[in-house]
Order: structure tokens, then C-alpha cells, then sequence
């Protein structure tokens, strides 16, 4: 059982920066592998960036490479997205998701918090 919350968005303008952070419930964190999703209205859930358990492997989307970095600690329950550079299109609600088995899919991971919304202004 994870609990996920969530925390940093909000409205920021083109080509600024943006810092979002979760936090995680329980002593298992360690265990999960971590993503950053982002929905925006009518479109699926989509893939950011994910991080495996112990921070040493990371994968991103290839809209965000460059401009995204992941980072997690463990001893914290925390796992945080820095987004630079950023652009209208990153305009969405982001989500802080754990799994079990390694996944670049939303469809695949158990749990997810509230979600935070950031938007970009052109």
C-alpha cells in the first residue's frame, strides 16, 4: 500500500522552470519503481520520466529529454521532477505513480496520487 501526494505545480510562463515533488507513505517506498505522468483534458496518460528503486537507472520521454531530470530519496519518501524549458504543450495534470515491475506505462502501475496541474503560458 503507497500513498502519493503531489506538490509544486503551477501557473509558470514559456521557457520557465518548474520543481514538483512527491511524497510517499509507508516504509516500502524503496521497493517501487517511480513515474511522473502527465494528462492533459481529452488525451491519455502519458509518460514523463521514471526512475527505478534505488536511482540508478532513468528513463524519459522523448518530448521532455533534455529538459526533465528525475531525482528520488529513499530515506525522505520523496521523488521529485525538475522541468526546464518549459513549453505550452507541458501544460497538463502531472502524476506521481509506483510499480512493482519496471514500466514505462501508466496502465501498468498500482498507485497514483491526486495530481498537480501545471500550466505554461505562451
Amino acid at each position: 500500500q503507497l500513498q502519493l501526494v503531489e506538490s509544486g505545480g503551477g501557473l509558470v510562463q514559456a521557457g520557465g522552470s518548474l520543481r514538483l515533488s512527491c511524497t510517499a507513505s509507508g516504509r516500502t517506498f524503496s521497493t517501487y519503481h517511480m513515474g511522473w505522468f502527465r494528462q492533459a483534458p481529452g488525451s491519455e496518460r502519458a509518460v514523463v520520466g521514471v526512475i527505478s528503486r534505488s536511482a540508478g537507472y532513468t528513463y524519459y520521454a522523448d518530448s521532455v529529454k533534455g529538459r526533465v531530470t528525475i531525482t528520488r530519496d529513499n530515506d525522505k519518501n520523496k521523488v521529485n521532477l525538475e522541468m526546464r524549458s518549459l513549453k505550452p504543450e507541458d501544460t497538463a495534470v502531472y502524476y506521481c505513480e509506483g510499480t512493482s515491475v519496471w514500466s514505462t506505462t501508466s496502465t501498468n502501475y498500482q498507485y497514483w496520487g491526486q495530481g498537480t496541474q501545471v500550466t505554461v503560458s505562451s
